[in-house]
């Protein structure tokens, strides 16, 4: 048997940082997603509410790469007040003739931000407006800054208007994207002010409730709602949705169970809204997202374990290459 390779957050860190090139490997994901037999079970998901947590176990298997991942992806959201991250986790990488393991990697959920972060830069890169001068974060957390990134490497974007329930966190999440960007970022008082002064939006908490009203959509906008990755969470007013002319999902069955598509499920509004089509699609070129810059276009992004698959593909892929990781004995 081969030996596993073991590698950990700070080195994964080191060398596979937000890019360009990782929002590439999640572009052919979902291209393969949607021109392939791809073999992708639902999120096995596992509520712990007696200590306010959840874990969430996401795989694909892809008959035209090398390995594919299983990833597991606990959050347990007490722990900052015990002084630990409320978020960890890893992926584990196998052989895709054989099944046995070629790597684990310990990234606590690094990856998963890299990937999801990624996946609002293919959103951004197929659906947002050419021209676009404004963008608004509701969110002030690490996806806020991550898709802030994403967002900017793939639009000239000149201001981005943040908002969040904690006003010194929004203020710090300015003057860290200020400093990164170098670009104007102010803080947004009103959801619906930052909503009406931008031409895409990106949602990323994980709000219950509805952050974004129907009536405050305008000509030309493009919202992506990350968030809501789970059935109790909702980011986007159902009568918001119905008005949309394009909603772009990454998972039909998946936005529909965990997605900003429940809500409108559940309220028997599902027949009313215009087709969902899928990420993948559209950037299989089988679909269009946005026909012309007036229209007001929603991607929704759950999380796919394709991606985990192809990120963590990625990731096995350069390890071989520059020797990164720790070798150990598989028996």
């Amino acid at each position: 048997m081969t030996n596993i390779q073991l590698i950990n957050e700070q080195t994964l860190r080191a060398h596979f940082p937000l890019s360009q090139s990782i929002t590439d490997t999640i572009e052919h994901a979902f291209t393969l997603l949607a021109t392939t037999e791809v073999i992708m079970p639902p999120v096995l998901s596992m509520e712990l509410p007696m200590v306010n947590g959840e874990v969430d176990v996401k795989t694909a298997y892809v008959p035209s790469l090398p390995t594919f991942t299983i990833k597991a992806s606990p959050g347990f959201f007490d722990n900052p007040s015990k002084g630990l991250p409320s978020l960890s986790g890893l992926m584990i990488v196998f052989c895709a003739q054989t099944g046995l393991t070629k790597a684990v990697l310990l990234d606590n959920g690094y990856l998963t931000d890299l990937r999801t972060a990624a996946a609002g830069g293919v959103a951004a890169r197929h659906l947002a407006p050419k021209h676009c001068p404004t963008l608004g974060i509701i969110g002030t957390g690490m996806q806020a800054k991550l898709q802030t990134l994403a967002f900017t490497q793939e639009r000239n974007v000149e201001r981005i208007l943040i908002w969040g329930r904690n006003t010194d966190k929004a203020n710090q999440l300015a003057h860290e994207l200020s400093e990164l960007l170098q670009k104007p970022v102010h803080v947004e008082t009103s959801r619906q002010a930052l909503v009406e002064k931008s031409q895409a939006v990106v949602t990323t908490t994980p709000s219950q409730t509805p952050l974004i009203d129907a009536s405050w959509l305008h000509s030309g906008l493009h919202i992506t709602a990350m968030g809501a990755d789970s059935p109790v969470k909702n980011e986007i007013d159902p009568q918001a949705i119905l008005t949309l002319d394009n909603i772009i999902v990454d998972s039909i069955a998946q936005s529909i169970e965990r997605g900003e598509m429940r809500r409108v499920q559940s309220q028997g509004l599902l027949a009313q809204t215009s087709p969902l089509i899928t990420l993948g699609d559209v950037c299989a070129g089988q679909q269009i997202g946005r026909q012309h810059d007036e229209q007001i276009t929603l991607c929704d992004l759950t999380g796919t374990g394709i991606q985990d698959t192809a990120i963590a593909n990625a990731v096995w892929t350069q390890m071989q290459r520059q020797g990164l990781g720790t070798e150990m004995p598989a028996n």
